[in-house]
């Protein structure tokens, strides 16, 4: 299974642009933030994340503001051949308040 939810907010995005078959894409960043049980204990834990949207979830986020609360659903994938880092690529996007956002 590879499949990620996440609650976020959107911390940078690229300018849009379309692949050669025109679909839109956007890559952007996403920022992190909540309290995990671990090992039985509370610990506060943050991440950025490379992610990339296609089609109309890009379009949704090219026009979206910085900082905006996101929940979104997608898989990880490496970011090419060659660069085996992970990024999200992003199926769903839902925007949301970001007070509160703890999970």
């Amino acid at each position: 299974m590879n499949a990620l939810r996440l609650s976020a907010t959107l911390r940078e995005q690229h300018a849009l642009r379309h692949t050669p078959a025109g679909i839109p894409v956007l890559q952007c960043t996403l920022a992190h933030q909540s309290r995990q049980m671990e090992a039985g204990q509370e610990r506060e834990v943050s991440v950025e994340l490379a992610a990339v949207a296609l089609g109309e979830p890009a379009q949704l986020l090219a026009a979206a503001p910085l900082g905006i609360g996101l929940r979104v659903e997608g898989f990880l994938a490496a970011q090419s051949l060659r660069n085996r880092r992970p990024v999200l690529h992003l199926t769903h996007i839902e925007f949301i308040e970001t007070q509160g956002m703890t999970s």
